[in-house]
């Protein structure tokens, strides 16, 4: 454990530096921007639905942020798609209506990364319901625009809820032992860690888990780590259909389709984040099933089709209805 510990530090010491620059400039400017979208929408998983929510965007350099890159690939691989850097990164949540309970996926960014994200809340309360009418939200990993949203100030922002985190996270990111291993540079991200899902631990409201059986019914989650030690898909199934919630699996939808090894310098580990990558775009290709994904443009749901050595993004046909597929 000492040795995989350290060995993780050696690696993520360049992870959270880059989390300091630009993009988290903006956070310096607290005024919220509102919401120019409805930041929310409806698609049905057989007898599940699910609602997409947006937190926001936000602009990602990805110059800076994308690691084991060839010379020019990434403005070739954008202006291929219609994009230029930076490019617009949506950070988006999903909240699962089940058995009379509301499962959210993810809690959002609050005020930590500038006035263009932070409206999780804002975007639950639009699709008709509060925060504090969530029952539980399931964790897919613990950096802090999946669990900024869960703390505001000193006020806990879903007092009503339990956190499902995998054990593996809990114990790297609130572990004693990672903690006064890590460098001076990276403490104030596990003072982050802390501040927003301390206050839930300490209440008695995580629940951890291992791998292989069900939280809810019809709902499991899958060991995916490489990006944190313990990320985590959710996986979503009713009546033959399935959804599985991808996390942070990507991050620039134009650049890691098109070549999948490409890491980011938020991953934990590169080599593990892309091997895991590359596992889930084969499966996603092979069995048709939807994926739903953090920080592909929102609302971030669709399927993913294999050309070669290359992957597609095909996103969810828009519905009235919220049956699109």
């Amino acid at each position: 454990m000492k040795t995989f510990v350290r060995s993780l530090f050696k690696i993520s010491c360049t992870v959270f530096l880059y989390l300091s620059s630009d993009l988290v400039v903006l956070a310096q400017h607290s005024n919220p921007i509102t919401l120019a979208q409805p930041g929310y929408y409806r698609v049905q998983i057989g007898d599940v639905e699910v609602i997409a929510l947006s937190d926001g965007t936000v602009p990602l350099d990805l110059h800076k942020v994308l690691t084991n890159t060839q010379p020019g690939e990434i403005d070739q691989l954008l202006k291929h798609n219609y994009e230029a850097n930076p490019i617009e990164a949506s950070v988006n949540a999903y909240l699962i209506k089940l058995n009379g309970k509301l499962i959210l996926v993810d809690a959002g960014t609050a005020e930590l990364y500038g006035p263009t994200l932070g409206h999780l809340s804002e975007s639950i309360k639009r699709s008709g319901y509060t925060p504090e009418q969530i029952d539980a939200i399931l964790v897919t990993h613990i950096h802090t625009d999946h669990t900024g949203g869960l703390m505001e100030g000193n006020k806990m922002v879903f007092p009503n809820a339990t956190l499902y985190i995998s054990q593996p996270e809990v114990d790297f990111w609130l572990g004693e032992e990672s903690k006064a291993k890590a460098p001076e540079r990276l403490q104030k991200w596990f003072h982050e860690a802390e501040v927003k899902v301390g206050p839930y631990l300490k209440a008695g409201k995580v629940k951890t888990f291992g791998y292989g059986a069900e939280l809810f019914p019809g709902i499991t989650p899958i060991a995916s780590p490489g990006h944190t030690p313990g990320h985590t898909f959710y996986v979503l199934e009713s009546k033959g259909q399935k959804l599985v919630f991808w996390g942070d699996i990507m991050h620039a939808a134009a650049i890691q389709f098109a070549n999948p090894s490409v890491t980011i310098a938020f991953d934990v580990d590169p080599k593990k984040a892309a091997l895991q990558r590359k596992r889930a775009y084969d499966e996603a290709a092979r069995q048709g099933y939807l994926v739903a994904v953090a920080h592909i443009s929102y609302p971030g749901i669709g399927h993913v089709r294999a050309e070669g050595s290359r992957f597609v993004w095909i996103p969810i046909t828009y519905s009235t209805l919220g049956t699109g597929q």
